[in-house]
């Protein structure tokens, strides 16, 4: 990790989570909890779920960040929860893994596991934003959902063997695995505000699906993959559906867009103004207003669908009328 000169950034005194949160992660939460049995299930695997081993477990083979041992991650991960306005600072840990991942893990008090691949890779402010990243995760209570989601995948294959009683897990799976992909669209937002720079989210994004040769990347290739990614046709439309159907993040590029085109909402703009919602208004917030909110969200993405089936309709209907044209055509000359 490579230090970049401090800059100021906007505080965001009393921000609350819904700030950053992701239309169709809070609506997707809202359908969690309607899940018939979810209640039970996630009871169940809280009990199942030692989280005090679990954390025993980064204590004894990983290292716990603080003012002596990674005294940079320290100091960054203080800023962030400052610009942020968490109340609470989750302990850090960096495990030895080449492979550049982060994860908040923990049902009562969550913690953040950056491995050391990820510090490897990533500068300062590039950090600055996975932080940001995993404390929205934390903040937004994400870590209770993400633990049960990875215990339910252990436990998976044996589930699977129950022919009724594992038809309701899969179920919610299912809908854990819809709502992961949509916290961490949420989370990429959480670290845009906490670092304030919107081309370094970017390049964190073009790191990890590069390997890290960011000298042989461009933004603007990268970003129309994604252009290309989210226009494709219905047949693709079918197969996209069917390759994140197991997967706990969208694809990198996929998230880039997604970030980009929060920024160019305005949104992101508004809220470094201060135009943002306050945690003293959290209650006054309605599940209804969620709901209505990520129905809005997947109704754009339908309509992203309806238009790629619209336009299979209309080529073929083009098609189809060059071939009665022809058809009439030969018959004509056939009468003749």
């Amino acid at each position: 990790m490579t230090t970049q000169p401090a800059r100021s950034r906007v505080p965001l005194p009393g921000i609350s989570s819904r700030a950053w949160e992701h239309p169709a992660d809070r609506g997707a939460l809202v359908a969690l909890r309607k899940l018939k049995g979810f209640d039970t299930v996630l009871k169940a695997m809280s009990g199942l779920f030692n989280e005090r081993a679990v954390r025993l477990v980064f204590l004894g083979s990983a290292i716990r960040v603080d003012d002596r041992q990674f005294p940079t991650l320290h100091r960054l991960l203080g800023e962030v929860a400052q610009t942020l306005d968490a109340a609470e600072l989750p302990e850090l840990y960096v495990s030895a893994n080449p492979v550049p991942q982060a994860m908040t893990i923990g049902m009562n008090k969550p913690f953040i596991v950056v491995t050391s691949g990820m510090v490897e890779l990533l500068d300062d402010e590039e950090m600055r934003f996975v932080l940001g990243h995993e404390l929205g995760h934390a903040v937004s209570g994400h870590a209770v959902y993400q633990t049960l989601l990875q215990r339910l995948i252990q436990l998976s294959g044996v589930l699977s063997s129950v022919p009724l009683g594992g038809l309701g897990v899969r179920a919610i799976m299912a809908a854990l695995y819809e709502w992961s992909r949509k916290a961490e669209l949420s989370a990429d937002r959480a670290g845009l505000l906490a670092t304030q720079d919107p081309a370094t989210a970017f390049r964190v994004h073009m790191k990890l699906a590069s390997g890290g040769h960011l000298d042989d990347l461009d933004a603007t290739s990268f970003f129309a993959q994604g252009t290309e990614y989210e226009e494709s046709d219905l047949r693709d439309s079918v197969l996209k559906l069917l390759l994140i159907e197991n997967r706990t993040h969208p694809f990198a590029v996929v998230r880039a867009s997604e970030l980009r085109r929060w920024v160019d909402a305005g949104e992101y703009t508004r809220f470094l103004g201060g135009a943002y919602p306050r945690r003293d208004t959290d209650d006054a917030a309605t599940v209804s207003e969620a709901a209505s909110a990520a129905a809005r969200s997947y109704g754009e993405t339908f309509k992203q669908t309806q238009d790629a089936l619209g336009r299979m309709v209309h080529d073929a209907a083009g098609w189809l009328g060059s071939a009665k044209m022809w058809l009439d055509e030969t018959l004509r000359r056939d009468d003749d």
